[in-house]
């Protein structure tokens, strides 16, 4: 990485909730409302931003832990702010605490944690599970006891 990432850092994303960010499972719409695996996108995208200055050419950031408490629902349409502040540098991982807000107040408030990887690692174990015991992408995988 190139120096100069330190704790307090921090980033912003900015966004309008779309149908398209609305919580639904199997093609059916529970609720029109901001999901919570839509929020936790915006999160982790939050907290990327971070990064993003400070990758060299041949480094990747990995999402490897993220901590997501959904405090409040948001309206479909409504607008939605993302902060996401450095709280560690370590080794070559990147902690981030991450919160969102909507016009109410906030909604949402957590950790996300990225590792910085070399690229040409990241496409060499991509490369080998595409080959691992002959499992093709979109093959129905079972589970074994």
């Amino acid at each position: 990485m190139k120096p100069g990432l330190e704790a307090g850092q921090t980033a912003q994303l900015e966004l309008t909730t779309t149908a398209e960010m609305r919580a639904q499972f199997g093609g059916v719409t529970v609720h029109d409302l901001f999901s919570t695996s839509a929020l936790v996108h915006h999160m982790e995208w939050a907290a990327r931003k971070t990064i993003l200055p400070y990758l060299e050419p041949h480094e990747e950031g990995m999402g490897s832990h993220v901590e997501v408490f959904h405090l409040s629902f948001t309206p479909c349409g409504w607008n939605v702010l993302i902060r996401a502040t450095v709280t560690e540098v370590r080794d070559r991982k990147i902690v981030c605490e991450v919160e969102a807000f909507n016009a109410r107040g906030k909604i949402a408030r957590g950790k996300v944690t990225q590792s910085i990887v070399e690229r040409g690692w990241l496409e060499e174990k991509l490369s080998q599970m595409k080959v691992l015991e002959g499992i093709a992408p979109g093959q129905k995988i079972t589970c074994k006891s």
